[in-house]
């Protein structure tokens, strides 16, 4: 190639650009869709570890919302760490799958161990 040769635009190549960028990494990127439990009056319980920076989460879904507050706190104190409510789901750091299905099981409850 000689120094004067100006290739057209279909032969070039872009090799940096300060265009934000954010652009294109979110249409080649779709964003996660969270799960939806099906309306069944059944309580899945997931263990979870995808964004939390490797540590593993209890996640209770398909409880009445009415009950979220009584039965996250219940949960806490059954398992003996600490939670949260988010998104109609009730989060427990570390794994107590079987802790919180007998818990919910006691309670009357409709229980599946969902997930890994």
């Amino acid at each position: 190639m000689c120094a004067d040769y100006d290739p057209p635009m279909s032969e070039s190549r872009l090799v940096y650009s300060t265009d934000g960028g954010d652009r294109c990494r979110d249409e080649r990127r779709p964003a996660d869709p969270k799960p939806v439990p099906p309306n069944d009056g059944v309580v899945r319980i997931y263990r979870e570890k995808g964004g939390r920076g490797g540590k593993t989460v209890t996640v209770v879904r398909g409880l009445p919302a009415a009950q979220l507050g009584t039965v996250a706190s219940e949960l806490k104190r059954r398992c003996g760490s600490g939670g949260a409510v988010k998104d109609g789901a009730v989060e427990i750091q570390g794994d107590h799958r079987e802790k919180a299905a007998s818990l919910l099981e006691a309670k009357g409850y409709r229980v599946k161990l969902a997930g890994g």
